[in-house]
């Protein structure tokens, strides 16, 4: 009867081992992966890559590593052989990044590998595998007596053509090519104690010679060993990890987010909410909505970190990922506040004003515009750019603040002794605003009629309950849940309708743990002095006062604010010096 057929067949293990081979090679850049994580296993200080025809006629690393010996050469081509681990507790002690028993057997059934090592540079062993995948055990292999230095050789011939079908998948050699240098460069950038070299069909393509910081690494690797002033390398800890943190300066914005990276323990990780983190850390530090270029390299205790959850070791689990998280931003927030303050320290000279009739909280002041008057705060951060009364008495010398004027309908100019400062109205008022508005929870106001709105998933509503304290500190009462929310308060400072409104608060869930510097940047962006809008002198002079004193001149989304120029500098320009 129809109903007794077998329709359900058991592969044989020779097939099912090919096609399981394709989750960990998929194209040779694949086995350049697995072949340089034996490598530096192996303890290596130096690591050459070769290639030919984009990894398909030959894909190579050779290493001077501790090397094979052979008893160990005989079985390391065998499914699930390692050297890394013998049970699987072993794997909350990791400290290798081979450690599943794949890599081997799967170059083998995707290819004809061949493999030469030696432990003590004085006799060496060459190895050619054939595997009885069906029994598990070795049989018709090739080994024989040889010669190399201390490490090893590995060699994968004619990939995939034992499996045709999987070359119609690869693209050019040209293509395949740049797969191979791309995972090279990535595995180089964590190990900066490591030489690299990568060959190209016979061509020495790149080179990383061994160096001593991770900083110079990333600029070798990235930046062709340009641009190192311009990077900083900085360090944290927290509980059970620490991180180093390399990031390039404003001064080399990046139009996308292709040149970050986040490692840990030595693995290249997919990992978008770190790499938010690497975003959240340096927000307004680079304008134009550009993106920082930079890597964190993360190093913790293996028995809070799971590994073993991808083919390709390219994505992992953290006990505590917020911790890490927070770490990250935090790092760079501060060392963003720290280095903007030493910035603003070289402009010259000390500041003193004689502001007591211009104070826009002064009831005598003058012409003051209403609306301009509750929004920007006066409350100074740097008393270091100001000398006191007492003190310009004595020296008699110092010079004040001198509002010249308004230029192009954005540009306040001010004039301290042999400086002109030119101001951009607009950005230094944003900025001002937002650190006022992070200073105490933000003035708000019920709304009439409250504003409904639905959630696409469990994640925004989770988000909304959970931070629904925080955002009626920023302004924000809201209510509902289970995708049906409504907004009852918004900041008094507020000026968007309702679908932009709707927008801005849902974006908060991309926010990480920086909901309130970026609601912050969102009131001030909108409520601060536009480009175009009159203010009068003792406003702009108040402005430009304030401004001027902030550790931080940019703007919350990272423009500079002020261009200050010299009296020396328009000499020479007009050849008066």
């Amino acid at each position: 009867m129809d109903s007794d057929i077998e329709k359900i067949q058991i592969l044989p293990a020779a097939e099912a081992q090919k096609i399981a081979a394709g989750e960990v090679v998929d194209r040779p850049a694949a086995l350049v992966r697995e072949f340089v994580d034996n490598a530096i296993d192996s303890g290596a200080t130096e690591i050459d890559v070769s290639i030919e025809e984009g990894g398909l006629k030959l894909t190579e690393v050779s290493d001077n590593g501790c090397g094979m010996s052979r008893c160990d050469l005989i079985h390391a081509c065998l499914k699930y052989a390692t050297s890394k681990i013998t049970k699987i507790d072993d794997l909350q002690t990791l400290k290798t990044l081979g450690f599943r028993g794949e890599a081997l057997s799967a170059a083998v059934a995707v290819s004809y590998l061949e493999i030469i090592s030696s432990t003590d540079g004085k006799s060496a062993w060459k190895f050619i595998p054939s595997i009885d995948l069906e029994a598990g055990k070795k049989k018709d292999t090739s080994l024989c007596g040889s010669a190399r230095r201390q490490g090893t050789t590995i060699r994968a011939h004619s990939i995939f053509d034992k499996i045709p079908a999987r070359k119609l998948f690869l693209k050019n050699s040209s293509s395949e090519a740049s797969y191979c240098k791309k995972i090279f460069s990535e595995k180089a950038l964590a190990f900066p104690s490591i030489a690299f070299r990568f060959f190209q069909d016979g061509k020495l393509i790149l080179n990383y010679p061994a160096c001593g910081s991770l900083k110079k690494r990333f600029c070798k690797v990235m930046q062709n060993g340009k641009n190192e002033d311009f990077f900083h390398e900085i360090a944290a800890k927290g509980e059970h990890f620490s991180l180093v943190i390399v990031v390039g300066g404003p001064e080399l914005p990046q139009q996308n987010r292709r040149l970050q990276f986040i490692y840990a323990n030595g693995r290249r990780l997919n990992d978008f909410a770190l790499q938010q983190a690497l975003e959240y850390g340096t927000q307004g530090w680079f304008p134009n909505a550009s993106h920082p270029a930079g890597s964190v390299f993360i190093e913790i205790d293996s028995r809070y970190a799971d590994f073993n959850i991808h083919p390709a070791k390219l994505e992992a689990r953290f006990s505590d990922p917020q911790a890490i998280h927070h770490c990250i931003s935090s790092a760079l927030t501060n060392f963003v506040l720290q280095h903007e303050k030493v910035a603003a320290g070289n402009i010259s000279g000390n500041f003193f004003y004689d502001t007591a009739d211009v104070r826009l909280d002064n009831p005598n002041s003058k012409n003051v515009q209403p609306q301009f008057a509750e929004k920007i705060p006066y409350k100074t951060t740097n008393s270091n750019l100001f000398v006191t009364d007492s003190a310009a008495a004595e020296f008699g010398k110092q010079d004040k603040l001198r509002y010249v004027g308004r230029i192009f309908d954005l540009f306040i100019v001010v004039e301290k002794g042999p400086q002109l400062f030119i101001i951009d109205q607009h950005a230094a008022h944003e900025r001002l605003l937002y650190n006022h508005l992070l200073e105490k929870p933000i003035p708000k106001q019920e709304l009439l009629v409250p504003i409904p709105f639905q959630t696409e998933s469990e994640a925004e509503d989770t988000f909304l309950k959970a931070k629904s304290a925080e955002l009626e500190r920023l302004g924000i009462v809201i209510k509902g849940g289970k995708g049906d929310w409504r907004i009852e308060a918004l900041p008094v400072l507020w000026r968007l309708g309702d679908v932009e409104t709707v927008r801005e608060i849902r974006s908060l869930c991309e926010a990480g743990v920086n909901v309130a510097e970026h609601w912050a940047a969102t009131i001030a962006c909108h409520a601060a002095i536009k480009d175009g809008s009159y203010i009068d002198n003792s406003t702009a002079l108040s402005i430009a006062e304030e401004s001027l004193s902030l550790p931080v001149m940019r703007c919350p989304h990272g423009r500079p604010f002020v261009k200050e120029i010299t009296r020396e500098e328009l000499l020479k320009a007009v050849k008066r010096i």
